[in-house]
């Protein structure tokens, strides 16, 4: 059925707004109702009638009411709700708040609402994990009943899932939180130098050991000892840490008696340790003891609900930096056709990449709103990839296609202008966010020092 066009200027405002921010609601300052998006009123499935306080219709009379709250200190919220008009029982909504001032006054509220999806609930905060996914919420309740025992635990999960913060959790929830945390990532260091940092090392062990130094292990001790990518620890050093788990004591490069240490192991990899085991890169006995408790981390992708709680978090966390002294860009909302390109994103970086995203787009863009234009363009577009080598563009042949049914959209670039434009638009903001530094900037963008300082002069940047 065709909508009829908007016949007053209320109804057109309200379409504009619409087409701007989807299903929202516009509040005064005494948090009244002032306008309802067509698009609102389908979804909370009642009336949001002028005048009507905001609170009574998304809160009720319910015990729990964090919107109501929120908004009477003056602070910004998202929370899930049940549809007004079916009770505790039904489906939920999803509302974000954004404070709309004139100068320092603040004069009302933009509420963003969106259905939820399936498996989502109220957003919580365990031990620096934010989540609204039933899957995190369940691997919550297993940390706090692990979290009581001194058992080894090895978590499995992507990279850039946040296998560290599951680390810290559990210290933070154990009976060692009052006692060190340490983490070392065992694929950042060649076995020798990993060898010193794990265990520590005597005077004259080496040349240059001028003195008695303390490894990881008795650092932690009283604490936990977090062994990330635990499966790239070498061979010869796997019987040693075996060792330390058998028998709870620690001996230095070069030293001669060993140290007692008190110590909980929690490990973390990305890959299976079992297929380690059988490809011989491993040792079955040292997987036995570090896997005494294993716990899995959902990747992003399967949390899509937490996509946009995380993007809230992480651009509070980004706006509170400062650089060179002067603080970045504050970002109070994200655009609906931003959001939609963030959830559907299949994010292979996990919350990684979901940061280094915003970072861009908070480097790139302009403003308090975070637009779809601020986003990487293979965020933004995921028909692009992520770089596009124009120089090799050039220089290919054309290639006759076969005839289609309909013409297809080219896979490289769509116009040479807009991918430099783009391109350009990435190396500034790595340079911006690296503090200009090229080999670090280089590393953000997957490419070389070479390859960007050639980018840089083609691009007049340089």
């Amino acid at each position: 059925m065709k909508t009829p066009a908007p016949r007053t200027r209320a109804e057109l405002i309200a379409t504009a707004f619409e087409a701007i921010a989807g299903p929202a609601l516009l509040l005064d300052e005494h948090l009244e109702v002032r306008l309802a998006t067509p698009a609102a009123t389908a979804l909370l499935g009642v009336v949001p009638r002028v005048g009507l306080s905001a609170p009574a219709l998304l809160c009720g009379d319910r015990p729990k009411r964090p919107i109501a709250e929120a908004l009477a200190a003056g602070r910004p919220i998202q929370a899930l709700i049940p549809r007004p008009e079916q009770g505790e029982a039904g489906e939920l909504v999803l509302v974000r708040s954004l404070p709309l001032r004139h100068g320092r006054k603040k004069i009302g509220w933009v509420l963003l609402l969106s259905a939820s999806p399936s498996g989502a609930s109220e957003p919580e905060l365990f031990h620096g994990l934010w989540s609204a996914d039933l899957q995190m919420k369940r691997l919550f309740r297993v940390i706090e009943k692990v979290a009581r025992d001194e058992s080894p635990v090895l978590v499995r999960g992507e990279t850039g899932a946040g296998k560290e913060l599951v680390a810290r959790a559990l210290h933070d929830a154990s009976h060692r939180a009052a006692g060190p945390f340490r983490a070392i990532n065992c694929a950042a260091l060649p076995s020798t130098l990993l060898e010193s940092e794990l265990f520590g090392h005597a005077k004259g062990a080496f040349t240059g050991a001028v003195k008695d130094t303390p490894g990881h292990i008795q650092l932690a001790h009283g604490g936990t000892l977090f062994l990330d990518e635990v499966a790239e620890v070498p061979l010869e050093l796997q019987a040693k840490l075996l060792r330390v788990l058998e028998t709870r004591q620690v001996l230095p490069v070069g030293g001669r008696e060993p140290i007692p240490v008190d110590v909980r192991i929690v490990s973390a990899t990305h890959r299976s340790l079992r297929e380690a085991v059988e490809a011989g890169r491993f040792r079955g006995d040292l997987m036995y003891r570090l896997r005494v408790i294993p716990l899995f981390l959902p990747p992003l992708r399967e949390r899509p609900n937490d996509v946009a709680l995380l993007t809230e978090h992480l651009l509070s966390e980004l706006g509170a930096r400062e650089r060179s002294g002067r603080q970045v860009r504050q970002v109070q909302a994200v655009s609906p056709a931003a959001l939609a390109a963030l959830e559907r994103h299949p994010w292979p970086g996990n919350v990684r990449e979901l940061r280094n995203a915003l970072a861009y787009a908070v480097a790139i863009g302009d403003g308090p709103i975070l637009e779809l234009a601020d986003l990487p363009p293979e965020i933004a577009d995921p028909e692009l990839g992520p770089f596009i080598d124009m120089s090799a563009a050039a220089s290919r042949p054309a290639q006759p296609s076969a005839p289609t049914a309909r013409p297809a959209r080219p896979l490289a670039a769509p116009e040479p202008a807009a991918s430099l434009a783009a391109l350009s638009r990435r190396i500034e903001a790595a340079l911006a966010a690296e503090g200009g530094h090229r080999a670090r900037a280089a590393a953000r963008l997957g490419m070389s020092r070479i390859t960007l300082w050639r980018k840089l002069k083609e691009l007049g940047l340089g």
